[in-house]
């Protein structure tokens, strides 16, 4: 964890960034408040799923499709 008083964290601001990718940093004012800064997760779609690779046609699983569509 790295701490930067408030006039360095502004003064070298893109350090600053580039610490908090990899860990806590800490920004302290003179007042005495702390401020913690770390960089956040990405959201990914959960629709974003990696495909699969199998020997089945397009026709194939349209058919499937169709035939669990007709069921009663």
């Amino acid at each position: 964890m790295t701490v930067f008083t408030f006039s360095q964290a502004r003064q070298n601001f893109a350090q600053v960034l580039e610490k908090a990718k990899t860990e806590e940093v800490l920004i302290k004012r003179r007042d005495g408040s702390i401020f913690s800064l770390r960089s956040a997760k990405k959201a990914r779609s959960p629709l974003a799923v990696r495909g699969l690779k199998t020997k089945i046609t397009a026709q194939e699983i349209v058919d499937i499709v169709r035939e669990v569509r007709h069921r009663p």
